[in-house]
């Protein structure tokens, strides 16, 4: 008899459906599984059989031919086990095929019959056009969020069957887990002095502008990045859908809630290659770092330690949001919308522009510098140095603004670019700029010689624009730009970094 169960496979963060038929005639007793699986789906095989027993049912004895249609998408993971399963019992005549019309199945399958939980499973539910959707316990609260099919959750293969054969009664999907109060975001008021590199924290949050920090070790770069998530607001509806939709097809861990609500933070090692940063894969195509900090923060510490071809794979997503990642195999497009933090030593010893303590030859500094690409380095719409605080300012200054109130501010700007028809006015096209950051003479004199001396492009024109305007929504100020917005905003993407005479007086220019 032959059987067609519902099921959907996953493709980069994409789910396509798949019909699972199972034929079960007579003959030699043969397992065979067809329509383009990797071995995660031949070993199925195994899985099912043993599942199947475990359940106390008795296995069919005949000859057993699986195909995954349609055959041109490659079938990765154990996600069908259970499709598989429910398809050997109908083709045996064990379930009736029309109780299972409207319904789709995915979950892989333990030897003892227990339903285990499989990457992706919010996309590959939004795919399907069935009533009914089961999947493991622990999938429940996260295929919930595609809010369409009815979720279905029994905990065992065996409680599974029992339903359909009209037994038992659906059980309860499971209610999530409660993991105790969430962690909260560190303060910005733990940060004592840094006046500048607070309010370049502050003006990044507000705009989504690129930050690159610049400083000896100890400065504090990384603890004012780690603080940088508690400033951005909520991420909305379609965003955080897209950002569950990215952490669930890279197996990462979800909120109890199932939806990611709060501004992911990822911070890779230096060591991290260009797939990983970028995603990919030789056959299963899968997120990289950009794309699981999508709405939120993508740290790069010590980011001259990594390698300049990774880092300049980032500059097309920086300008695009999205990354497509092409084999000769398969092909997938996966959202990349993040702020990109940098923080670095101006030189490999750390110490450059203190006398007698940087040991680094000229020759050193210079390829160190270089590590970062012009190209790249004209992506970041802020680019401050970092000095390490005064002993005052540890112990006597009192604390600053807390992540709270400066977060109202932040706001309060990212409101005034939502009118403009924007998240952030990082991303305002540059044909609307025009209208929504007229320039007052005194700017327009200040650009003109900036890009006259060849210290800034076009594209560093439209971004430090960019900056001005969101320093003029911080401090509710009305367009047009006047000099003194313009002139902070160029202060806080060319400010110097270290003394003169060094690689970095040309590789931080103003571009």
């Amino acid at each position: 008899m032959l059987a067609n169960i519902s099921a959907s496979v996953l493709a980069g963060i994409t789910g396509h459906p798949v019909s699972v038929e199972v034929h079960v005639s007579s003959g030699l007793p043969t397992f065979t599984v067809v329509g383009l699986p990797d071995a995660a789906c031949r070993e199925a095989r195994d899985r099912v059989r043993a599942a199947l027993i475990s359940s106390g049912i008795v296995w069919p004895p005949g000859r057993i031919t699986v195909n995954l249609a349609p055959s041109g998408i490659r079938k990765e993971g154990p996600g069908l086990d259970l499709a598989i399963a429910m398809g050997v019992l109908v083709a045996d005549e064990k379930l009736p095929a029309e109780d299972l019309a409207d319904m789709a199945f995915l979950a892989e399958l333990g030897l003892d019959g227990r339903l285990r939980a499989v990457p992706g499973v919010l996309p590959q539910v939004r795919c399907l056009d069935s009533a009914e959707v089961v999947v493991a316990p622990e999938s429940a609260a996260e295929a919930a969020l595609a809010r369409g099919p009815a979720i279905r959750a029994p905990a065992t293969l065996g409680e599974l069957v029992s339903v359909l054969r009209g037994e038992d009664a659906w059980p309860e999907p499971p209610k999530p887990e409660s993991t105790g109060p969430s962690a909260e975001a560190l303060d910005l008021a733990d940060v004592r002095g840094q006046h500048m590199a607070r309010l370049s924290l502050e003006v990044a949050a507000a705009g989504g502008h690129h930050l690159l920090m610049i400083g000896p070790p100890g400065a504090g770069k990384t603890m004012l990045a780690r603080r940088l998530p508690g400033l951005l607001p909520p991420l909305d509806e379609p965003t955080a859908i897209e950002a569950t939709m990215v952490c669930s097809a890279a197996g990462l861990d979800l909120p109890c809630s199932g939806l990611i609500r709060r501004a992911p933070w990822q911070a890779p090692h230096h060591s991290a290659s260009m797939m990983a940063l970028v995603g990919g894969g030789s056959r299963t195509l899968r997120p990289g770092a950009i794309s699981c900090a999508h709405g939120g923060v993508l740290f790069l510490d010590e980011m001259g330690e990594f390698a300049p071809q990774a880092l300049d794979a980032l500059r097309q997503p920086l300008e695009e949001g999205v990354i497509r990642v092409n084999r000769a195999t398969a092909a997938a497009s996966f959202p990349a919308r993040f702020l990109l933090v940098g923080a670095m030593n101006p030189c490999p010893c750390g110490e450059l522009g203190q006398p007698g303590k940087c040991r680094c030859t000229p020759l050193a500094r210079l390829r160190y510098a270089r590590r970062l690409s012009g190209p790249l380095l004209d992506r970041f719409d802020l680019r401050i140095h970092v000095g390490r605080p005064e002993v005052s300012d540890l112990f006597d200054a009192p604390p600053g603004e807390s992540s709270a109130e400066v977060r109202v501010r932040v706001e309060r700007a990212r409101i005034a670019a939502a009118k403009r028809g924007a998240a952030s006015n990082s991303e305002l096209p540059d044909d609307a700029l025009d209208e929504c950051a007229p320039l007052d003479p005194e700017a327009k004199s200040m650009f003109s010689h900036a890009i006259a001396e060849g210290r800034l492009t076009a594209r560093g024109f439209q971004r430090v624009r960019r900056v001005a305007l969101t320093l003029a929504d911080l401090s509710g100020r009305q367009p047009p730009l006047t000099g003194d917005l313009v002139a902070q905003a160029l202060f806080m993407r060319t400010e110097p970094v270290t003394v003169a005479h060094d690689p970095w007086s040309l590789a931080n220019g103003c571009r």
